[in-house]
């Protein structure tokens, strides 16, 4: 069974940079995912396979007609990025599947970049992780060198690169992850053989409301991607409008 549906007639993938965000604490990275997609004025340009994910559907953004499906693909032509936006957990029994699946495409639709995204456990921050909410990995083992590419400005930047708790500073392997979802079982499926450079953004966040989370995440995208945003301001989806962390209580209420 394909991954890929298109559903434009010109959907070309090849040269740009592929944004993946994992199901996680908060879901501030389907959240950040949102902010970019609805910044960038992305759109659907493919469906994926669904059959690895719980099922779900639901409206549309902007009334648009049909529905959406736990996996899809936003871009236009004229951008360098492209985003997956998950909106279910992937089914226990098919996760290494899955796994397999989304880097099989990763390297057969020749993307120049692979970023993915990540919520962390804010109750497993350590005293020296203090200092930012964000950090990232890069992948040691693979033969992907970061410069020349979109992600070479995480060599720059002052994002530190994470460890989990008494790790070793040499050590190669992919730390744990607290909360992290599929991402430490994605990036350690990633052969010493991978050519794409890839990197991942994390953020310690504890479970509430996350706008404010999902907005810092992406202002740290949109710098390490370079990524020009209309009027230098990330915009929520309409879908934010109506209730995305529930409804206001009615002030008659409390008198």
């Amino acid at each position: 069974m394909p991954f890929l549906y298109p559903t434009t007639p010109s959907a070309s993938l090849a040269g740009k940079t592929l944004i993946v965000p994992i199901v996680s604490t908060a879901n501030v990275a389907q959240l950040a995912a949102d902010l970019l997609i609805a910044s960038l004025g992305l759109q659907q340009v493919a469906i994926l396979d669904p059959s690895y994910c719980i099922p779900v559907v639901g409206g549309r953004e902007d009334g648009l007609e049909g529905i959406t499906t736990p996996l899809e693909l936003f871009g236009k032509p004229e951008s360098r990025v492209v985003i997956i936006q998950q909106r279910s957990p992937v089914l226990v029994s098919r996760k290494q599947e899955f796994v397999d699946a989304l880097l099989n495409f990763a390297q057969t639709s020749q993307f120049s970049a692979v970023l993915f995204l990540s919520g962390m456990d804010l109750s497993n921050r350590s005293d020296a992780q203090m200092i930012t909410p964000t950090y990232q990995i890069r992948l040691p083992k693979s033969k992907a060198d970061l410069k020349g590419t979109h992600l070479q400005s995480l060599e720059d930047l002052p994002i530190p690169v994470y460890r989990s708790q008494g790790g070793p500073e040499g050590d190669d392997s992919i730390p744990f992850i607290p909360g992290g979802g599929l991402t430490r079982r994605i990036l350690s499926s990633i052969s010493q053989e991978w050519a794409i450079p890839t990197a991942s953004l994390l953020q310690f966040v504890l479970e509430g409301d996350n706008a404010a989370d999902a907005g810092m995440l992406a202002a740290v995208i949109v710098r390490v991607l370079e990524l020009t945003v209309p009027g230098d301001q990330l915009r929520a989806p309409s879908s934010w409008k109506a209730g995305l962390f529930g409804s206001p209580h009615d002030q008659s209420l409390y008198g």
